[in-house]
């Protein structure tokens, strides 16, 4: 695996490296490309900052598994309590690049790790086959001196850890049933030594390991890359004004650096800024204003506290939905039940978003899944309802992420989940929580975000006159 030393000789970040391209003629200035490369600079300066954790290597003793005698129990001492997530708050959000044979991805990393910040002192860029076999041998190697009931993945994810703190893959894929099996504890474990991932591949996280053996194992792997690397698409799609869409889903957290360019791309396609600059704008309901902090053609936007913050409800909502098309909400808390009254404000708006078939992009401080649970209070309602038989035992590597994942998707699921909770008044509390987290999986599906946009694949601007008779016959029947 070659890990060098990292070498910026300009100290340029990407976006002047692709600047002086543009100037040279080595590149021509292309708006989608010039968006992509943003989002290598937005990585680029969390990068600036960051200080990696020293890596630390856990004992052989600690990597073998708990003897069942007991006497042998007295000798290894108490089991240590595992924690929900190991992984350094601080670390930056790595970068998952995939597009098609053409869509710029090695130009793309090659200007991101030949302008990696100098703090960053070494880094490791590889193809991710030969990485995979890198790791194998490693294990096999671990196991033959050490035994067969070593859990050496962590002891190799710290060998690998100590030689850079970004890693950069070409070529994600899975294809194998062994490198399936190990993949989400590895990551997972690089990621907890404190190192950055950046990689690319021909397909989005969803299509790995498509119909391969036990690929129900390998979800979780799937989760954590679009949990913990921030997901774009290379592949170029304009609308009818030839303006192009953003290349990553409608949902970002953490509110790092990023978090601000993900908000003003959506709101700059979204809105009409060439037609219709933004600008403050007011709404009357009932006698009362409801400040627009910034508008721009059939979008909105708000800070969460803003909108969910005032004393707002669902007469005011419903008139921002007959005034505009898309929200773009910034800032948005985890709310526990310390703030169950602004969970419950902010559902009646996910309501109204949902049921007027608007566009809703957020930025957030936790995953939507721990929008209004945090991680103790699910873990805390598993054991209930796992006690009471209401929750099904955990499987092999299935952690609290996985389950609240799950309850995105699952309305079931998400319904047993919160009966075991003690934190919700009632079925229908429950129930409009429930439906809330369903409703945001729908919305920041594919389907529902570029319905209506007039995206030049999907038939351009005759496509979004036709969506918009849709909205229009809303409008008319919530008056």
């Amino acid at each position: 695996m070659a890990t060098v030393s990292n070498v910026n000789p300009h100290s340029r970040g990407p976006l002047e490296e692709y600047d002086e391209r543009v100037h040279s003629h080595q590149l021509r200035n292309d708006e989608h490309q010039r968006g992509l490369v943003q989002n290598l600079q937005d990585l680029h300066d969390m990068l600036a900052e960051y200080n990696p954790p020293t890596v630390v290597h856990p004992s052989i003793r600690s990597l073998r598994p708990r003897s069942k005698s007991w006497i042998g129990s007295l000798f290894q001492g108490k089991p240590t309590k595992k924690l929900a997530t190991q992984i350094p708050p601080n670390l930056p959000k790595g970068l998952y690049m995939y597009g098609d044979v053409g869509s710029g991805k090695t130009m793309l990393m090659d200007m991101f790790y030949d302008t990696l910040p100098p703090n960053i002192t070494s880094k490791t860029r590889i193809h991710f086959h030969n990485f995979m076999q890198d790791v194998h041998h490693r294990l096999h190697v671990m196991k033959t001196e050490h035994g067969d009931d070593l859990d050496a993945i962590l002891y190799v994810a710290a060998d690998i850890a100590e030689k850079g703190s970004v890693l950069c893959f070409d070529e994600f894929q899975c294809t194998d049933v062994a490198d399936a099996m190990i993949l989400r504890r590895l990551l997972e474990a690089l990621m907890t030594h404190g190192v950055v991932l950046v990689t690319t591949s021909n397909r989005h996280p969803d299509d790995l390991y498509k119909n391969g053996i036990q690929r129900q194992s390998f979800v979780p792997c799937i989760n954590l890359l679009k949990n913990r690397l921030r997901v774009l698409n290379l592949d170029s799609h304009t609308d009818y004004r030839k303006i192009p869409r953003p290349p990553s889903g409608v949902y970002h957290h953490p509110l790092d650096r990023a978090a601000v360019s993900h908000a003003e791309k959506w709101f700059r396609f979204l809105g009409d800024p060439e037609n219709d600059p933004p600008h403050t704008a007011v709404q009357k309901v009932w006698g009362r204003d409801i400040e627009v902090p910034k508008a721009s053609g059939q979008a909105a936007w708000f800070k969460f506290d803003e909108l969910i913050g005032r004393a707002t409800g669902a007469a005011d909502y419903l008139e921002l939905m007959r005034s505009y098309h898309a929200f773009i909400v910034t800032d948005v808390p985890g709310m526990s039940y310390r703030e169950r009254d602004l969970a419950r404000r902010f559902i009646t708006f996910i309501d109204a978003v949902y049921e007027s078939r608007a566009k809703l992009v957020l930025t957030s401080s936790v995953p939507l899944y721990q929008l209004f649970m945090s991680p103790d209070e699910v873990h805390d309602a598993l054991d209930s309802g796992r006690a009471k038989g209401d929750v099904a035992l955990p499987t092999d590597g299935e952690d609290v992420d996985d389950v609240m994942r799950m309850m995105m998707d699952d309305l079931g699921l998400n319904m047993q989940m919160l009966k075991s909770s003690s934190i919700f008044s009632g079925d229908e509390e429950r129930f409009a929580f429930s439906r809330a987290l369903s409703r945001l999986s729908e919305m920041g599906s594919r389907e529902w975000v570029e319905r209506g946009l007039g995206l030049e694949h999907r038939g351009g601007k005759g496509e979004k006159e036709g969506w918009e008779r849709v909205r229009s016959r809303w409008r008319e029947d919530s008056l």
